[in-house]
């Protein structure tokens, strides 16, 4: 039977091992679902010697019922609908323009908060690396691989160290690639396989991404 992970880092350093056809390529990038999936793709980034950055997905919810996803919007200014269920619950425009712009007003913060004035990567040509901590439904990560796939990379690969075995099977037929490192059954829930599951913070995502930055620069190797 599968331990648990100590905590997302241990689980990031699995998960590399997984991916190590990908070390050294210059065409790898790593981006990583804040912000638990930034610790586990600090780790995955640096085992591969890839750039590591942040992919911001917000998902739009139907007015009233805000976990129902009705779309969703994503870094780069891409913005998803889903047409049929909003002609099918009859949604108004102002109502998506208003969920939108509340949304990407949050979007924005959060890329601030965490890019700072830094821009986004440029995705279009790359095989694309999109790490989170696990996925039990996979919805925002589904979400992700929509908007990513908008930008127009070469090649899509989700990769996660925990996943529920139905859902990465699913992901097999909507990317490039999937890698789950591990796929337990019974499955029950992401945070049951990590015996330190405790909230990733702003800061800790802020200092990932200035560190994993910092050991790709050459200015920074003699200091």
């Amino acid at each position: 039977m599968d331990r648990p992970f100590r905590d997302r880092y241990d689980a990031g350093r699995l998960l590399a091992r997984k991916l190590s056809r990908f070390a050294c390529r210059p065409d790898v990038l790593v981006l990583a679902l804040p912000r638990g999936g930034v610790p586990v793709a600090y780790e995955v980034a640096r085992a591969l010697r890839a750039p590591l950055d942040i992919f911001l997905v917000r998902k739009l919810g139907v007015p009233g019922h805000e976990e129902l996803a009705m779309g969703a919007i994503a870094t780069g200014d891409v913005r998803l609908l889903n047409e049929e269920l909003v002609r099918r619950l009859r949604i108004p425009p102002a109502a998506i323009e208003r969920i939108a712009a509340d949304e990407r007003e949050e979007l924005q913060r959060r890329a601030l908060a965490y890019r700072g004035d830094r821009l986004p990567p440029e995705v279009r040509g790359r095989t694309v690396i999109l790490v989170d901590d696990g996925l039990a439904t996979g919805a925002s990560m589904r979400a992700a691989v929509a908007a990513l796939r908008q930008m127009h990379p070469a090649r899509i690969v989700v990769a996660v160290p925990i996943s529920a075995p139905s859902i990465c099977e699913e992901f097999r037929e909507e990317v490039d690639e999937v890698v789950c490192a591990r796929t337990p059954e019974p499955f029950y829930a992401v945070g049951l396989w990590y015996k330190d599951f405790s909230q990733t913070s702003d800061e800790e995502v802020r200092d990932l991404l200035a560190r994993a930055t910092g050991e790709r620069s050459p200015v920074n190797h003699g200091a």
